[in-house]
């Protein structure tokens, strides 16, 4: 049997060029985040197909899409990067008297509803331990938990496409929910979702999780897309123009959760059951957990009785 040696002419920055490539689906994506000209981009790129001889990518002006080839070497490329990031972390941890790091993504609702409430039980249990909060759209955090940039994600499970790779465990059941402003002219009525088209509506955007949900519940009410609509699931952004305007907003329950029990926001009577999915931790399997980790997964756990309750 052939033993192939690792060819020393691929470098770091041929995988992370790759990797945020993969990540962002084009190279305009992967320049903004890597801070490098497209043509720059362009030559690492192919620098290193040259020398795994074979097309990792097929690109054209819709973006960068990957090829058989490419998924297997985003793969382990992705396992590298975890493993070097995990590495400096260490050798930092050192540095600095033995201090950790953990790195938490959180969907929108997991940062309003739950996060609090689990910073508050974390920091005592790991007064050492340094911890650092990213919110950001499901499929762009999923990559970076993928590419060992995150060590944990909270949030909706998404489709079984985007999930494949990650661990999932159910913490508690939400829904999405209508709101809009106190007084509102829909509020203490009927309603169907159909009764929504002639309203401005604030609607999910396409890499939202609950995007897909609130697709299939439209559907199934017989109610056909808002043509009057804004694409966000910003909680600033929605609650500043829900609560000042008659906007209707959809997003998920977690996002408005404080807002709906102190009225500053309230319910639209709606049956919105279609719309209900798992909220939990996402991690990569392959990954030993470490104490700061684990100390986390407790402080969410019990957090999450609490939101489940």
């Amino acid at each position: 049997m052939v033993n192939r040696m690792l060819d020393r002419r691929i470098k770091l920055r041929h995988i992370e060029a790759f990797a945020a490539i993969a990540r962002g689906g084009s190279l305009k994506a992967a320049c903004a985040e890597l801070n490098l000209t497209q043509p720059a981009l362009s030559k690492t790129l192919r620098e290193l197909e040259e020398v795994l001889e074979v097309r990792l990518m097929e690109r054209d002006r819709g973006g960068a899409r990957l090829t058989p080839e490419g998924r297997v070497f985003l793969e382990y490329a992705a396992m590298s990067l975890a493993a070097l990031r995990r590495g400096v972390d260490g050798v930092g941890a050192l540095r600095t008297g033995g201090s950790q790091r953990l790195r938490v993504g959180t969907l929108p609702s997991v940062a309003a509803r739950l996060m609090p409430a689990t910073i508050a039980r974390f920091q005592p249990m790991a007064p050492d331990v340094l911890l650092t909060l990213r919110d950001g759209p499901h499929g762009q955090l999923l990559q970076e938990l993928r590419d060992g940039g995150l060590d944990l994600v909270i949030g909706r499970q998404g489709p079984p496409a985007t999930m494949q790779g990650v661990s999932f465990t159910q913490l508690y059941v939400e829904h999405v929910v209508c709101v809009v402003r106190p007084g509102h002219p829909l509020l203490g009525r009927p309603l169907t979702a159909g009764m929504l088209e002639g309203w401005p509506v604030i609607y999910p955007p396409t890499r939202a999780a609950i995007r897909p949900l609130v697709d299939r519940w439209l559907i199934e009410q017989g109610a056909g897309p808002f043509a009057s609509r804004v694409e966000s699931v910003s909680g600033a952004f929605g609650r500043n123009l829900a609560s000042e305007s008659d906007w209707v907003w959809i997003i998920s329950e977690g996002v408005v959760a404080r807002d709906l029990s102190e009225g500053r926001l309230m319910r639209l009577g709606l049956d919105m059951s279609l719309t209900a999915g798992p909220v939990g931790l996402m991690a990569r399997p392959d990954e030993a957990s470490s104490r700061a980790r684990q100390l986390f997964e407790r402080a969410v756990l019990l957090a999450a009785r609490e939101v489940a309750a």
